[in-house]
């Protein structure tokens, strides 16, 4: 069962472009890294070695490294042992640009890693790495080598992508963001989406879905899948203390979620208070810090700052917890005991930061999306986004349900002339446009295709409320 997934075309670029760099792929075990890499190896070269560090072939191919750099005094030093080492553990290679190699969880290898460099400089060969953990990077024994690597990140599948495992792709690129179509067609990617953000865009768990149309399942398989994670991230968590910290973060990130929309001042401490509660004296902040980091590391969560009062040259970091994939929001948040409103609304908003995630540095400015605050009135702007392409600023207010109901700070911002756009993202509307097409609603499935480079494109004189 193959699902289609962006980051495929993204690969035959690269592949096109031939910049002479290793290429890097992050994402959280089990996104279907490897499936898409084989994929394009099998499609797209002629030849293709396979190395997982994670697994036997990483082991032989270390062996083989050993082997092949033998060396003693008086040898020749150079760097030709690491060909003569993939020589040997794949006799028929040969290094032209029709050969891809292709090394699978190298974190678990800082000397493996460290050949990046060589790969990049010495080889004909295509080189493509993928590592899940990125803070095993981090550790002293790891050498970055930024100049010599091209970076992509897979997810969970997106909207779009899930959309087109139920065949609505074509429908989800061609819909009118503003209610121009037919409601049939609004209402088949409303129910599709409904389920994309109960049950997330794990392959696996999609999988499931698509064998058992059983939801349960799906909850059971994220569970399996998370436990997985927990007991791999528990060979690098060294801390005792980290370790059993690690384990509750879960339920702690999702209870800030529920009790606190505008942030907090301390998020660490914050958390720390509601997983340990009379215990807490127990665990130092450094300790909670390494544990979430991991957690972010890893791309499980991730963080949103706070543009305070929409000023993007005055902005609080880290000053809110997301999920990076929606099941997984959804997983934690019923455990964590929160009724189906809460959870809707929470998902929604989770749903738009991990839109604009994937636009950071693209045509969002920042390093994070950001919420935004008006203190004039002391309301909160769900999100807040300063243009790349037009240096406009654009408010977004984000509603789970329900299609009659206005974001009251994001039509004061807008009326003190701090917002030029306004996007209001509604699970219950077909869109519309008001204020000469500066206020616009957009069914909230539609997140992505939303665009904030309006102050540079011709719009409609036509308006629809």
């Amino acid at each position: 069962m193959e699902f289609q997934r962006d980051i495929y075309e993204r690969l035959i670029q690269w592949k096109t472009d031939r910049t002479g760099r290793v290429l890097e792929i992050s994402g959280a075990r089990q996104v279907g890294k490897t499936f898409i890499l084989q994929k394009f190896a099998r499609e797209q070269f002629d030849a293709f070695v396979y190395i997982n560090m994670a697994e036997n072939s990483g082991e032989r191919f270390c062996r083989c490294l050993d082997k092949a750099e033998d060396w003693e005094p008086g040898m020749p030093a150079g760097e030709e042992y690491v060909h003569e080492a993939v020589k040997l553990f794949a006799p028929d290679f040969e290094d032209t640009e029709d050969t891809v190699i292709v090394i699978d969880e190298i974190q678990e290898s800082s000397r493996v890693y460290n050949l990046i460099r060589t790969f990049a400089r010495t080889f004909s060969a295509y080189v493509v790495v993928t590592r899940s953990y990125l803070g095993r990077l981090l550790e002293k024994d790891f050498f970055l080598p930024a100049g010599d690597v091209d970076a992509m990140t897979m997810g969970p599948l997106t909207f779009a992508e899930f959309a087109g495992v139920f065949d609505l792709r074509q429908l989800y690129h061609t819909v009118d963001l503003f209610g121009g179509s037919q409601e049939m067609e609004y209402g088949q990617l409303r129910e599709c989406f409904a389920l994309y953000q109960r049950i997330g865009g794990y392959p696996s768990v999609v999988r499931t879905y698509l064998i058992y149309r059983d939801e349960e399942r799906c909850r059971g398989e994220l569970g399996r899948l998370m436990d997985i994670f927990v007991h791999e991230s528990k060979r690098y968590l060294t801390n005792v203390m980290e370790v059993n910290a690690f384990e509750k973060l879960f339920h702690g990130i999702a209870v800030t979620l529920l009790r606190e929309k505008q942030g907090t001042e301390d998020l660490v401490e914050e958390l720390s208070s509601i997983v340990y509660k009379q215990e807490s004296g127990r665990f130092t902040k450094k300790m909670i810090h390494n544990a979430i980091g991991w957690l972010q590391a890893s791309h499980i969560i991730a963080y949103a700052g706070k543009c305070i009062d929409c000023n993007y040259l005055d902005v609080k970091e880290n000053a809110r917890f997301y999920f990076q994939d929606l099941g997984v929001a959804s997983l934690f948040l019923t455990r964590a005991g929160a009724d189906e409103a809460d959870i809707k609304g929470i998902l929604a908003e989770d749903f738009v930061f991990l839109s604009l995630l994937r636009r950071v540095s693209v045509d969002v400015a920042g390093t994070a999306p950001w919420s935004g605050t008006y203190e004039k009135t002391g309301g909160e702007l769900d999100f807040f986004v300063r243009s790349m392409k037009d240096h406009k600023n654009y408010g977004i207010e984000v509603k789970s349900v329900g299609s009659g109901a206005r974001g009251r700070t994001a039509r004061a911002l807008f009326d003190a002339h701090k917002l030029d756009y306004v996007y209001l993202l509604k699970g219950g509307s077909d869109g519309g446009r008001t204020e000469s097409g500066r206020m616009m609603t957009v069914p909230l499935f539609l997140a992505d295709r939303i665009s904030f480079s309006l102050g540079t494109e011709s719009k409609g004189a036509g308006e629809r409320i």
